[in-house]
């Protein structure tokens, strides 16, 4: 067989050698138990190269997929929802697998649509980040279902924030940009409304107000002065 594959034909094995020396290559057994065996013509040091390193990425994505398990109870409040699910989103984030749990005590197990509806719910609230691998299910007293990492809605998800991100920082470069001129136009309109007067025009002072006439209080009426006695003319 030829390097690019091409069927070269049955050939002794002398002529083979022969040809891969001409091509500076080697001649390497793919297929010992076949008859008569297959060789290929290839450069034996790039075959074991390439081989060494897709067995280092099929090790590396084994290694690196991690089943987390969060766990849920039917009547969970609003708040321990919100934070177990945004646990599960960040698993699904880090691409992991994440199998919810939903644990039924005493007589809750008879009303498992309510364990459902969680499940569905946080399906819903992390469906950027992951997708149903394994639809919910009833295991004795618990409830599963199983997500996994959907690559194409996170890379999705991903460029709508970029997006949003870059829109609100160019809106708020403008309206940095645009803030400056706003005092300045008030400063100006402030100046308009004073306007300084000419020489010629200047105003004339204010008329004095002329004090407010008080009411006269009547002077006291003075005492009349007792007459005095004529002194008598001698006779």
């Amino acid at each position: 067989m030829a390097p690019d594959g091409e069927q070269i034909g049955i050939r002794p094995l002398p002529q083979a050698l022969t040809m891969a020396r001409e091509m500076g290559l080697d001649l390497v057994e793919v297929a010992d138990k076949a008859s008569p065996p297959v060789c290929r013509i290839m450069d034996y040091g790039k075959y074991k190269y390439e081989n060494a390193q897709r067995a280092k990425e099929s090790r590396r994505k084994s290694s690196n997929t991690v089943v987390k398990e969060m766990k849920y109870r039917p009547k969970i409040g609003a708040g321990d929802f919100d934070q177990k699910t945004a646990k599960v989103e960040k698993f699904l984030l880090q691409g992991h697998k994440v199998k919810l749990t939903i644990m039924f005590r005493g007589r809750e197990v008879q009303h498992p649509e309510f364990g459902k509806r969680i499940l569905d719910d946080v399906a819903e609230v992390v469906a950027h980040a992951g997708r149903v691998e394994a639809y919910p299910k009833l295991d004795g007293r618990n409830m599963t279902m199983v997500l996994g990492p959907d690559r194409q809605a996170q890379a999705a998800w991903r460029k709508k924030q970029a997006e949003a991100e870059a829109e609100a920082e160019a809106a708020a470069a403008r309206n940095a940009g645009a803030s400056p001129a706003a005092p300045a136009a008030e400063v100006a309109a402030g100046d308009a409304d004073e306007v300084t007067p000419t020489p010629d025009e200047t105003p004339e002072p204010p008329e004095a107000s002329a004090p407010e006439a008080t009411e006269a209080t009547e002077a006291p009426e003075s005492e009349e002065a007792p007459e005095a006695d004529a002194p008598e003319a001698e006779g």
